[in-house]
């Protein structure tokens, strides 16, 4: 089918296409990246870790247990990374916030001047990387940017790229105002140019986090709240589950607030994915300040049940970050390359 008339079905009906389906077989597996926190002068870099057969449980620490790629721009620290393959199978890219806060600890100041770029590699194979380069989305009343995450959208045959960013006013070029952060987003085809930067999501409090995934032409989108907890705001510091068929839409439909509550004390930074057998999917929730990430298990998305996995193994100290199903000759590749 030409590409064009495909596009004006997608657009027609509504459709949601993503990057092809891993083939599963005893032999897939899954990637996952991660950073480990401010803690120690290198937690702030990228580490991967391949996952023990095709079970996302149970993982290994890739490269001895050290970094994979490290900042050498802006801040030279890169926290939240995220993983995508592109529609067509063929390249990976990895985008991350740069934000360096070992030695710092001023949470205030690096959301009124932190960094507008985002971080980006790319790589054909997920061993072999491009140089690290800057991306600049943000617009200059944006005080942060952080945890950049994309999705396919192929009914304009671009990515959407979101992150989560404090605005203020165009009259107050120091940023010293109040302001607080919502979610923003740009498209773009090659990570390289990117469209003005618009707001994707402001319910007019603090939200960052989001991360999103496509099932059966709606789109699932887990966000953290990121208010103060108090009487009057009991989900404040954990996900919350919206849907939408459209993933530009300016409102979505609320599904489930307080994930994991009762099971973590607080969370962030979700990564979402089905598992490549079965009907399964799995949040990893990060319980910043206690465990990193703790595993969320359910087998119908739309319900926003979730149950924390019984028994898992995962890397040392795993902050936000994505887990990303793979083929069985890139599991392979990963564990003969990267032990």
């Amino acid at each position: 089918m030409p590409t064009r008339l495909l596009l004006s079905l997608i657009v027609l009906f509504g459709l949601v296409v993503g990057p092809p389906a891993v083939a599963a077989t005893p032999d897939s597996g899954y990637l996952f990246a991660y950073f480990t926190g401010e803690g120690t002068a290198d937690g702030e870099q990228i580490y991967f870790a391949a996952s023990r057969g095709d079970d996302p449980l149970a993982w290994d620490e890739l490269n001895g247990g050290r970094p994979v790629l490290t900042s050498a721009l802006g801040d030279r620290g890169v926290r939240d990374p995220f993983l995508l393959r592109s529609p067509d199978g063929r390249k990976f890219y990895l985008l991350a916030t740069d934000l360096r806060m070992h030695g710092n600890g001023d949470w205030d100041q690096v959301q009124r001047t932190g960094s507008r770029s985002i971080m980006v590699w790319e790589s054909a194979d997920l061993v072999h990387w491009s140089a690290q380069r800057s991306a600049l989305v943000s617009p200059p009343t944006a005080g942060n940017t952080w945890a950049p995450e994309a999705y396919w959208n192929a009914a304009t045959g671009s990515y959407v790229v979101f992150w989560a960013s404090k605005l203020y006013a165009e009259n107050d070029p120091q940023h010293l105002g109040d302001s607080y952060n919502r979610m923003m987003y740009a498209t773009t085809t090659d990570f390289v140019h990117f469209s003005e930067a618009r707001v994707w999501n402001d319910p007019g409090y603090s939200v960052i986090d989001s991360t999103v995934i496509a099932s059966d032409g709606v789109y699932h989108r887990f966000t953290k709240d990121e208010r103060n907890p108090s009487s009057s705001t009991p989900c404040s510091k954990f996900v919350l589950q919206e849907r939408s068929a459209d993933l530009l839409a300016p409102s979505w439909d609320f599904v489930a607030d307080c994930i994991g509550k009762g099971a973590i004390r607080r969370g962030e930074g979700p990564t979402v994915f089905k598992a490549n057998t079965g009907d399964k999917w799995y949040l990893f929730i990060d319980e910043f300040g206690g465990r990193g990430y703790v595993p969320f298990e359910t087998t119908d998305l739309t319900s926003g049940n979730w149950t924390m996995s019984p028994a898992f193994d995962l890397p040392t100290s795993p902050r936000h970050g994505t887990v990303l199903p793979l083929t069985p000759a890139e599991h392979h590749r990963l564990h003969r390359t990267l032990r």
